[in-house]
């Protein structure tokens, strides 16, 4: 075997002296290093083992040599473009005629059982793809169905995209290696790269269950179609590069409030309206809090109204968030305007959607200074990373509301009142906070 003689890239692949070691045709013992030019196959004459030894050299034909110096793939999930690669390489070699259904060892069963029984539909997909016109796939998908079998639906759904997406492209096109405008060899970019993208969101979308779930969830891998539902918040990333300076403190805004004893009568009515009697004014000071910002669609969070904020409560701690729909961790979708006295020099604006509503709750929960007054600046719609309207996820925030009495308010120029109320948001206020204020009005019917 010599690998050396496999010639005709175009993509800098300069040729030069291979090891080959012997391996198998068992799954995960045949193996193509492109950076250390190490081939791992298996040596027999059987019709099998030659099956095996294309797919290598193909790997070493066309496959990327420099994949991990390629900064346009940080937004697709490595396991992905790792299968999504299986089923190129697969389809070349059939195309060359070799008989790709000998490709299976007797283990895609208890493979596929093990995914299910673990509950992981990322998984489940990747390796889909890995068997897709394989002789491992019938096995695979059967053991798939013996445990989960509502995820048949979606597995068939990405097995017919995956399967146009090869077939749309002609095998000079599927195999090129010239670079494009991005570095990246254009068969990769045009088929790998196109169907990675579709199983990282699909990775991170709720399997669907329903008819009307599997409509969304189809609608999400045609070309241009929105992300099918997560059902889960997206994780909290923080803005590192958020620059903050000192603020000269006030006294803070003093405000009389109702008491029971004191030196000044100032509301003689509460004698008779007020059950405690609170006639008399005592004075108060209000410095801290915190106040959550939603700053999703097009909300405007302008200095004037933060300002405002942080004359009556200096000592409050300030957060904004929005979460870009399917991002993969890269873009920051939460940050500090303002941190016990310091303020940041420039407002961030938001990436469209919520995305992590209940996770921002739960993260300022964690920085409650004993029970100051926590407030959400929200308009009640709650969404999933995908940014799809999700009952559950709204349901755990008005828990949240609920339980930790977090006040809520409309507009960024109502939260320094908010803080300094001694209630919280009354449930006549509920109703004109969307979804949020439903959940919370059902639950207070129990």
């Amino acid at each position: 075997m010599h690998p050396e003689l496999v010639t005709g890239r175009e993509d800098g692949f300069v040729s030069a002296a291979w090891t080959v070691k012997p391996g198998s045709t068992r799954r995960g013992e045949a193996s193509c290093n492109l950076t250390e030019r190490i081939l791992e196959i298996p040596l027999g004459n059987d019709a099998t083992s030659r099956v095996v030894r294309a797919h290598e050299l193909m790997h070493a034909r066309v496959s990327p040599h420099v994949i991990e110096h390629y900064g346009a793939l940080d937004d697709v999930s490595p396991r992905a473009l790792e299968c999504a690669e299986e089923l190129r390489i697969n389809t070349l070699i059939a195309r060359l005629d070799f008989d790709v259904t000998l490709l299976h060892d007797g283990s895609e069963k208890n493979g596929a059982r093990r995914v299910a029984e673990s509950g992981d539909w990322s998984e489940a997909l990747c390796f889909l793809m890995a068997v897709l016109s394989t002789g491992g796939e019938k096995e695979y998908l059967a053991g798939i169905r013996q445990v989960e079998p509502s995820w048949m639906s979606g597995l068939r759904a990405v097995r017919k995209r995956a399967l146009a997406l090869m077939n749309a492209l002609a095998s000079p096109t599927l195999a090129a290696t010239r670079l494009n405008d991005e570095q990246l060899p254009s068969g990769y970019a045009n088929a790998t790269i196109v169907l990675a993208r579709l199983l990282t969101q699909s990775m991170n979308a709720r399997p669907p269950t329903t008819p009307e779930e599997l409509r969304s969830f189809r609608r999400s891998l045609e070309p241009g179609g929105r992300r099918a539902p997560t059902g889960k918040f997206a994780p909290l990333r923080f803005d590192e590069n958020v620059t903050m300076s000192l603020r000269p403190r006030g006294e803070g805004l003093r405000r009389a409030r109702p008491s029971t004893t004191g030196s000044t009568m100032r509301y003689p009515s509460r004698l008779l309206s007020d059950e405690r009697k609170r006639a008399f004014a005592r004075r108060s000071t209000f410095h801290g809090g915190i106040v959550i910002v939603d700053q999703s669609g097009s909300m405007d969070i302008d200095e004037a109204s933060l300002s405002m904020l942080l004359r009556r409560a200096p000592d409050a701690l300030v957060v904004g968030y929005s979460h870009r729909p399917g991002d993969n961790g890269l873009t920051p979708n939460v940050w500090i305007m303002a941190d016990r006295g310091s303020v940041a020099t420039t407002i961030r604006s938001g990436n469209i959607g919520n995305g992590v509503d209940g996770a921002v709750l739960a993260w300022a929960l964690r920085r409650r200074r004993n029970t100051e007054p926590i407030v959400w600046v929200t308009d009640g719609q709650v969404t999933d990373s995908h940014d799809h309207p999700d009952d559950g996820l709204t349901l755990q925030c008005a828990e949240l509301v609920r339980r930790h009495r977090i006040r809520l308010v409309k507009e960024l120029g109502g939260a320094g009142r908010a803080l300094s109320y001694s209630r919280t948001t009354s449930r006549s206020q509920w109703r004109e906070f969307g979804r949020l204020g439903r959940k919370l009005l059902e639950m207070h019917a129990f």
